[in-house]
């Protein structure tokens, strides 16, 4: 009785502190919550998670950007899923797992896997910026909060997680073995099977926030048939390439 006495009491007392104060410490037992139903476990390090959290467009200047976090959860996770794969598969060659890894560890893969596990709407960032919306700074912090998990609780519970919250519930490996991830040579070997001429050009690159952002279109016969936009060239190309191959219809029977 008497601590559920204090804990009433303590939030009574929240509640008349000035507003940006009781906003900042509501906001924190909220992130508390939903990390916890993210991760599956209390965070110990809170200050981790924001920063995993917070995209470099984000307005709340007093946080650091994730992207060195983004950094450390790429090579984490590209070890697990490794490790998991060389135990999975002991009579696949080396070739298999690599393309394997690359296929888990896709860029819009993770993108996707973020989304699902709600990492929209807990990323901050810049939410007026149309670009951002589409882009794939969900994947981004996703590996950022695969650094925080380490950092935070090690590498084993970091396999942990991302064998539960990630492989098991979002990675079909038999599906992901016909997928092909690369939709340039895709693209290329349909135009060169039918007689067309495909390229890539850069069609326009602007300043947004200090990052470049490269917009890349896909050139059937001289025409411009899709557009892709990324913070690289070679990703701007490949988003074009997969827009272009689900207009074309390649690989279904509407394919021309």
């Amino acid at each position: 009785m008497p601590l559920l006495f204090s804990k009433h009491l303590f939030l009574d007392c929240v509640k008349i502190l000035p507003g940006f104060v009781y906003k900042l410490i509501y906001g924190k037992r909220q992130l508390y919550k939903d990390l916890y139903n993210l991760l599956g476990f209390h965070p110990g390090n809170l200050s981790l998670y924001e920063v995993a959290l917070s995209h470099r467009s984000s307005k709340e200047k007093f946080l650091e950007s994730n992207e060195r976090l983004e950094y450390l959860g790429d090579a984490i996770l590209g070890a697990i899923i490794g490790d998991y794969l060389f135990k999975k598969y002991p009579y696949k060659t080396e070739g298999y797992l690599t393309e394997m890894r690359s296929k888990i560890v896709n860029r819009q893969q993770l993108n996707d896997i973020a989304i699902k596990m709600g990492l929209r709407k807990l990323t901050i960032y810049d939410k007026y910026n149309s670009f951002l919306k589409i882009s794939q700074i969900f994947g981004n912090t996703l590996e950022a909060l695969v650094g925080a998990v380490y950092l935070d609780r090690g590498y084993n519970q970091t396999k942990q997680f991302v064998h539960k919250r990630i492989l098991v519930p979002y990675i079909d490996l038999e599906a992901l073995e016909t997928v092909e991830m690369n939709h340039k040579n895709k693209l290329y070997g349909w135009a060169n099977k039918h007689g067309k001429t495909l390229e890539f050009e850069l069609i326009e690159e602007q300043m947004d926030n200090g990052r470049r952002i490269f917009t890349v279109g896909a050139m059937l016969n001289g025409e411009l048939i899709c557009t892709g936009k990324a913070f690289n060239k070679k990703d701007a190309s490949q988003i074009a390439a997969s827009q272009a191959i689900e207009l074309l219809g390649i690989g279904t029977d509407d394919a021309k």
